[in-house]
């Protein structure tokens, strides 16, 4: 008590100091002094929050980045530098898209239209002849995660009967309407969503990604927050990070544990402000394949009124069947209290024909910052669920089909065999010298790492192998999304059998120096000044369109 008295008298006698100084600095000056100084002062103070707060690289960051630019503008190291560039840019586009000797683009219409026999020989000699490598015998990390030869036939046919429907008038297409609404409904079941759960399709796990952080945005700006904030793992998708660009939001990252690779969940917490509108979760995430923290990030979204985002476009398909075939995994669904929406890809572990994928809700009222509306366009009112305007009927009926056809005995065989699968290769890789596997995957991916070599060597070995395989950087690995061709006979031995060879070989003579792709990815990650790998990851998407030979 005796300490509060003293406060009690000591607090007031330096008020009374302050106002003493503040008085006197403001005596003798014209109004209009006082009012523009506390102006400059408040426009002072603003700036110094903005750049020591809210803006997105560190000090540190922004004056090494700033170094760094400053060098690459000096007239001869600026010009080495672009020549180097331009170099790399040009290597890309040759050893991504090579053509065979004597094939050529087309960029000109026929002056006829081609019959249909020759149509279908054209693209069967001179198209689909391009592909190098073995997909249909398992020889891709994801991408493609089909049910095999007869489901396409059937889902070819599916595909027929829809291929004119518009979703963007289903009026007039009540059946496709009718699948959509039966696909959010099945998934919502199997997520535990109960009665409440809703949701919507789209293109992809990235639309799912950015309708959610939609959704939140528009929440947030009904509470009132002026500059919303996604929180999400360093791990997470890119699709996030998009989202902030696109819809003008700030996004935070959060640090991993350097072992486990799980998110650092006392960091999320201390990151958490007045301005976070959404906290995200990975299940699992595509770099590692670990099941994050669900539970304990949707305890912290109760806690501060924060929606929870599972993404779980790598897993929606398989964590919930393999759960309920009796396998440990954590929970990733609405059970969990905090968790208020889901993405899932039915395009990968749903077995979907491409260009479906789900974002899920927990109540109505989330989804609803989702929806685009228009009421006073000269066109008539115009409304839409995802960022599509026309979408095909086809995709939407494929992917309902697909569903009915697998069905939850379908998805828990796939699940358990593809978990097997991916726990099999992991354990051998883990005996493999001069390899190792980062943190403990979980479910269906598995990253490869060494401390003996540089990583990007074994991905262009596979490479040549006839593997194709995922990169990843900050540390760089390479990475192995385990889908259903994997767990065919002999598969997965057959790519053990070539990363033990072309690791055997690498290790003839470790320190040897990355070449081609390799080195593009070793310089990439190694590079402080980020707008110089954007610009040659520009020159690939421009390469991609390229059609000079």
């Amino acid at each position: 008590m005796d300490v509060f008295v003293q406060l009690k008298e000591v607090v007031p006698q330096y008020l009374d100091g302050v106002r003493f100084i503040v008085n006197d600095q403001c005596s003798g000056r014209e109004a209009w002094e006082i009012i523009l100084a506390t102006a400059m002062i408040v426009v002072i103070l603003g700036w110094l929050r903005e750049e020591l707060f809210l803006h997105e690289l560190s000090i540190f960051e922004r004056t090494k980045l700033s170094l760094f630019r400053t060098i690459r503008n000096l007239p001869i190291i600026g010009r080495k530098i672009q020549e180097e560039l331009d170099k790399t840019k040009a290597s890309i586009a040759k050893d991504m898209f090579p053509l065979p000797p004597g094939v050529f683009y087309n960029t000109t219409l026929p002056d006829n239209g081609l019959s249909d026999d020759k149509l279908l020989t054209l693209i069967e000699e001179k198209y689909k002849s391009l592909e190098t490598i073995d997909w249909q015998g398992g020889r891709l990390s994801g991408a493609v995660y089909n049910c095999g030869k007869h489901h396409d036939e059937l889902m070819a046919k599916v595909y027929g009967m829809f291929v004119g429907d518009n979703l963007l008038h289903p009026d007039v297409f009540p059946g496709t309407r009718k699948m959509e609404a039966e696909v959010v409904a099945m998934c919502c079941d199997f997520f535990n969503g109960g009665s409440s759960a809703c949701g919507t399709m789209t293109s992809g796990g990235t639309e799912s990604i950015l309708m959610a952080c939609k959704a939140y945005r528009e929440r947030a700006y009904k509470l009132g927050i002026k500059n919303p904030e996604i929180l999400a793992p360093r791990s997470a998708h890119a699709g996030f990070p998009k989202a902030a660009k696109y819809f003008k939001m700030r996004y935070i990252e959060v640090p991993m544990d350097p072992e486990t690779k799980l998110v650092n969940v006392r960091a999320m917490r201390k990151k958490i402000s007045k301005n976070t509108c959404m906290l995200v979760v990975s299940a699992p995430s595509f770099p590692y394949g670990v099941v994050e923290q669900v539970e304990e990030i949707a305890e912290l979204g109760t806690r501060y009124n924060i929606p929870v985002h599972v993404d779980a476009c790598m897993g929606g398909f398989i964590i919930p069947f393999a759960k309920r075939a009796g396998l440990d995994l954590p929970r990733v669904d609405f059970s969990i209290d905090g968790v208020t929406s889901i993405s899932a890809d039915a395009h990968k572990y749903g077995l979907a024909p491409k260009g479906s994928s789900l974002v899920l809700y927990k109540n109505t009222e989330y989804r609803l910052g989702q929806f685009y509306v228009n009421t006073d366009w000269c066109g008539g009112i115009y409304a839409s669920p995802a960022v599509g305007g026309t979408r095909s009927g086809a995709i939407i009926a494929t992917c309902w089909a697909t569903m009915m056809s697998v069905g939850v005995d379908g998805y828990m065989e796939n699940a358990v065999k593809i978990i097997q699968t991916r726990a099999y290769i992991e354990e051998q890789v883990r005996e493999i010298p001069g390899l190792f596997v980062y943190g403990k995957p979980d479910v269906n991916i598995l990253s490869i790492g060494s401390k003996c070599f540089d990583i990007y060597r074994l991905g262009s070995a596979l490479t040549k192998a006839g593997w194709h395989m995922f990169t990843v950087q900050y540390p760089s690995g390479v990475n192995f999304v385990v889908t259903k061709m994997h767990t065919g006979p002999g598969i997965a031995d057959a790519f053990l059998s070539s990363l033990k060879d072309c690791t055997s070989e690498i290790m003839k003579d470790p320190k040897a120096k990355a070449e081609g792709i390799a080195a593009v990815y070793g310089m990439a990650e190694s590079i402080p000044d980020r707008s110089m790998v954007e610009e040659f990851v520009q020159g690939y998407l421009e390469a991609y369109y390229s059609t000079k030979t």
